[in-house]
């Protein structure tokens, strides 16, 4: 037994770092106080391949004939947040989100006709499940979609879209009840009269991610724009968000790890009453507490990602995802107010990237399923008769 990665994926690691150290670190400031995502950094990231990682060969990617890596996709979600985490959650729901219901659930000619650009970074697909009124109980989804004369004609609205608008993002799948007690998804291409992306949200962190609220005002698609079975949307989005939460685990480890990198750097250098702060044991044990959470989380994370490359069966993959990503998260919050405090009044100003890791690490235990669902879900995997 090993726990380990691969030489490979280690080798991988490597390809990703240089090219966030090389392509965002230098800028990632300046993007962040802008507010600006870099589309010919998305197009660089899909020359490099991150987009296609679990993409068979057919459609552009690099996953082989029957889909790819996971743990590749979560080593280049990890390596991109060590730098920014808007990057990387870009990828993460590019891929996690955007072309993994299409790849799973979409027929040949839907994936012929939409991955290739996106497996390419050409274009962005985004994934619209949460409304203002439906966010962890997503059940309760109010967007209607009524089939006439060969087409859905969509009505509703959904909040906080990653992805959703973009000058590149080409399709957003949304979850709308097209029965009393049927929910299905339906793609909606940009574009399509009566789909209206809203301004973007003023967000407390991942200044640099783009984040939408949508409304559909009688947006007419084609009867073919369902994707997977009707009346079957819900239960896919919700094995969607299974795999999406491993690699959220994976952004959160990019994130402690660069809290644990950055402090112990800053802990060697400043100096007080003439010793390095280091040296003091207050903060070597609160650097020595971060470094056991960050190696524990990556090891639950990949623990996960190995079980999906394995094909190991959903309840457990469904189990070892919510542990990955209810530790994780909450070990990176944790890590950003340890950073923090470690740099004390620089840990404050914006010149300094904990401060921006610390506005960014609190919607990891919120996205995709906030801390309280992920115990709900492994209690009931405990089989306790949690509501």
């Amino acid at each position: 037994m090993t726990f380990e990665l691969s030489s490979e994926h280690e080798s991988f690691r490597a390809v990703v770092r240089d090219f966030a150290e090389r392509e965002v670190a230098p800028y990632v400031a300046g993007w962040d106080r802008d507010h600006h995502l870099p589309l010919e950094v998305v197009r660089a990231m899909g020359d490099l391949g991150l987009f296609g990682l679990v993409v068979p060969e057919q459609y552009g990617g690099s996953g082989g004939g029957g889909g790819g890596d996971f743990t590749s996709l979560c080593v280049a979600i990890e390596e991109l947040g060590r730098v920014d985490q808007s990057i990387g959650i870009t990828l993460e729901a590019g891929v996690g989100l955007g072309i993994n219901p299409i790849l799973t659930y979409g027929t040949e000619e839907q994936k012929q006709a939409w991955l290739p650009e996106l497996v390419a970074g050409r274009a962005l697909a985004a994934f619209g499940l949460t409304e203002p009124e439906a966010g962890s109980d997503a059940g309760a989804t109010r967007t209607r979609a009524e089939l006439d004369g060969g087409q859905w004609t969509i009505n509703g609205s959904k909040a906080f879209i990653t992805n959703s608008g973009t000058d590149i993002t080409s399709v957003v799948t949304v979850t709308a009840r097209t029965g009393p007690q049927e929910i299905s998804a339906i793609m909606v291409p940009s574009g399509t009269p009566g789909f209206i992306v809203e301004p973007a949200y003023d967000k407390l962190g991942w200044h640099i991610s783009d984040t939408h609220g949508l409304t559909f005002e009688d947006c007419r698609v084609p009867e073919g724009n369902l994707l997977g079975t009707r009346g079957k949307g819900f239960a896919q989005f919700l094995a969607v968000l299974d795999d999406g939460r491993i690699a959220i685990s994976a952004l959160a480890v990019g994130l402690a790890q660069a809290c644990l990198e950055h402090s112990v750097r800053y802990a060697k250098q400043r100096h007080t009453f003439g010793v390095p702060i280091g040296a003091r044991q207050a903060v070597a044990f609160s650097l020595s507490d971060l470094a056991v959470s960050v190696e524990a989380a990556r090891l639950l994370t990949y623990k996960a990602a190995a079980l999906k490359d394995a094909g190991r069966s959903t309840a457990e993959i469904k189990q070892a995802a919510a542990i990955a990503k209810l530790y994780s998260s909450e070990a990176a919050v944790t890590a950003t107010r340890v950073a923090t405090q470690v740099f004390g009044g620089n840990g404050f100003m914006e010149e300094f990237p904990v401060a921006r890791f610390y506005r960014d690490a609190k919607i990891l235990e919120i996205g995709e399923g906030t801390s309280e669902v992920q115990r709900m879900l492994i209690a009931r995997g405990l089989g306790l008769p949690v509501a």
